[in-house]
């Protein structure tokens, strides 16, 4: 038998499950305000450590309308990373995501990312978002989904992570 060398190894999907290196723990660190959630699925959702196709998802109770999420934290945070996912298996529309930072306690509000997902049930049903950024002292993170930009539908996001 031939001796194996000793190495430091780790699955490449293990950061998928649970935290990864540097991840913000939001939910011990900020609270989550938002706009409107289905009972069925709750913002909770969101920080579940759950991601990829078919995972468990928050869901707005309002068709048709734009919603907001806005991460509010304790203390002002250094972001480098923000990931998060969509997913649309029902009908075909298009839905936004605005996602904007202030570091004046939510008084004001910069723009970082507009993404837009078009959805088809026989196609594209699936999207990740994984985006470097370089921000400082935020206090607050606020996501909008317009959920219909073409088409009809209910704002939805599967996964919302950040990175120091």
């Amino acid at each position: 038998m031939t001796d194996l060398p000793r190495i430091r190894k780790r699955p490449l999907d293990a950061e998928a499950h649970g935290r990864g290196a540097g991840e913000i723990d939001i939910a011990s660190c900020a609270t989550v305000a938002y706009s409107s959630e289905d009972p069925a699925h709750p913002v909770e959702h969101l920080l579940d450590e759950h991601s990829g196709p078919g995972a468990p998802r928050w869901m707005s109770a309002r068709p048709d309308t734009t919603e907001h999420i806005v991460i509010e934290f304790d203390r002002p945070q250094a972001i480098s990373r923000l990931v998060y996912e969509v997913e649309e298996t029902m009908r075909e529309r298009t839905q936004e995501v605005r996602v904007e930072v202030s570091e004046d306690g939510g008084r004001s509000y910069r723009q970082i990312l507009v993404q837009e997902y078009n959805f088809s049930p026989g196609g594209a049903t699936y999207q990740r978002e994984d985006q470097r950024v370089n921000l400082r002292q935020v206090t607050h993170l606020r996501l909008t989904i317009v959920p219909n930009k073409s088409g009809s539908g209910t704002a939805t996001l599967t996964t919302l992570r950040l990175f120091a």
